[in-house]
């Protein structure tokens, strides 16, 4: 069993930068690959980006490619993400997943973490 937690999530203006965390619970954490995805109001859950269980692999929506960078510090069980040149339409929750594989698909997770929302004024 994986637990997550995500933190990092505000109010930002366009152009700005936040730093998303997620921690997760347990010693298999390192083992898993971790995503991220988000959802704004009124639309369907969307991939964002995803990295391995040993940080080697990354994947990105093409939205984000540029812009965000995905990492992860086994060593205290965190994934990170950096959002830079943030637009309004990043505005949304952002949840993070973990998962056996690297995946743009959140069937592939088998955990979820309960969200942080991320708003981007204009």
């Amino acid at each position: 069993q994986v637990q997550l937690v995500e933190s990092g999530g505000g109010l930002v203006q366009a152009g700005g930068s936040l730093r998303l965390s997620c921690a997760g619970s347990g010693r298999t954490f390192s083992g898993y690959a971790v995503g991220w995805f988000r959802q704004a109001p009124g639309k369907e859950r969307e991939f964002v980006a995803s990295i391995s269980a040993s940080g080697s692999n990354t994947l990105y929506a093409d939205s984000v490619k540029g812009r965000f960078t995905i990492s992860r510090l086994n060593l205290i069980n965190t994934v990170y993400l950096q959002m830079n040149s943030l637009k309004p339409e990043d505005t949304a929750v952002y949840s993070c997943a973990a998962g056996r594989i690297t995946s743009t698909y959140g069937a592939n997770y088998n955990y979820w973490g309960q969200g942080t929302q991320v708003a981007v004024s204009s």
